[in-house]
């Protein structure tokens, strides 16, 4: 049961707005999507555009994904599971990558499992990340550039992954297998 307020068809102002060019591109408003804009329109825009923005970055879909998974098994995020699931299925990976993703295992792909590694490590520890974490995703072809946009695919899934948790955000998508 949500613990924030939604609005859902109800909404007016720019929330409206937001909603219904949401549901003009999936064909509705996720629930993640209307506890946030039924609460902060301004969030809301903004979440919209950062990921908008990410889809521009050195990442491919998949290794987006990837992060996107890593971090929400490491945060505990049910609805982010369940909706990077069926995104990682869009993106073209197989439902054994995508549950070696989220659980740091072998993907069958050397790249894939650096930059799951080292998603995890990131969110997974505090202070400085040791220089041999770096050194590995480093070594396994990423490129300064795509360690910084890996730090912004994180940036934005950590934020629906506590607005989800926060809210007990009821799973509108196919639950991701345990």
């Amino acid at each position: 049961m949500s613990r924030l307020s939604t609005q859902g068809a109800n909404a007016t102002g720019r929330t409206a707005e937001l909603f219904a060019a949401i549901k003009s591109k999936l064909g509705k408003v996720p629930n993640a999507y209307d506890a946030i804009g039924s609460n902060s329109p301004v969030a809301l825009e903004a979440l919209l555009n950062f990921d908008a923005a990410l889809v521009n970055t050195s990442l491919s879909k998949q290794e987006i994904e990837v992060v996107k998974l890593a971090v929400s098994e490491v945060a505990g995020c049910d609805y982010c599971l369940a909706a990077h699931t069926l995104m990682g299925k869009m993106a073209g990976l197989s439902p054994e990558a995508i549950l070696a993703a989220r659980r740091g295992t072998a993907t069958g792909d050397a790249k894939l499992d650096a930059l799951s590694t080292f998603v995890r490590t990131v969110v997974g520890t505090t202070g400085t990340v040791p220089q041999p974490v770096v050194d590995a995703v480093k070594a396994a072809g990423y490129t300064d550039a795509q360690v910084v946009d890996t730090i912004y695919a994180i940036s934005s899934i950590t934020f629906t992954n506590l607005v989800n948790r926060i809210n007990d955000t009821a799973v509108d998508f196919p639950k991701a297998p345990a």
